[in-house]
């Protein structure tokens, strides 16, 4: 759920004659969004509405605290590319070898894996110290990552991200 602070009558502190309007005067300042991530939770059991509900507020979020050029679709498309292609290097195992078991193959892939998945961390922190993306997106994206702990919620991170991109898309229109 979003919270907001913001413009409103009544919020002036001091007068034009004193020298202007304290840092509280936010008539002209964009409101201030913050993003819960709590609800976010990719361990078994998944809550019916991880996919759904929680990830259209959250996209909702995300939206509203867009501004200038930070957060545009294309750029969290890119986080969101990325996630998938790991998806797919763990859980895509082909054909396997007599004996082999495929819930193995994929630990063994994770174990692989998990280093350069944690790196998205450092990927999303360069994005936001660049103002491709805001602390929003930021703090949900980090989220999302450290939950990540085996091929299953990696799965469901980038489940949710399909569903989060879904709806924010809706939300440009």
């Amino acid at each position: 759920m979003a919270t907001y602070q913001g413009g409103g009558a009544g919020q002036r502190s001091g007068s034009p004659s004193q020298g202007g309007y304290s840092n509280n005067d936010r008539y002209n300042a964009a409101p201030v969004v913050s993003i819960s991530v709590d609800d976010i939770k990719l361990q078994a059991p998944l809550s019916v509405d991880l996919f759904d509900r929680i990830a259209k507020d959250k996209a909702a979020t995300v939206a509203i605290a867009r501004k200038d050029n930070l957060n545009e679709s294309t750029q969290l498309r890119k986080f969101y590319d990325e996630l998938v292609m790991w998806t797919d290097k763990v859980h895509n195992i082909g054909k396997l070898e007599p004996g082999q078991k495929s819930e193995s193959v994929r630990l063994a892939r994770y174990e692989q894996s998990a280093p350069f998945i944690k790196m998205l961390n450092a990927k999303v922190a360069y994005a936001k110290g660049r103002k491709k993306v805001d602390e929003c997106f930021e703090k949900m994206f980090s989220h999302l990552i450290r939950q990540i702990t085996d091929a299953e919620t990696l799965k469901h991170a980038k489940l949710f991200m399909e569903a989060f991109m879904g709806f924010y898309k809706a939300q440009e229109k």
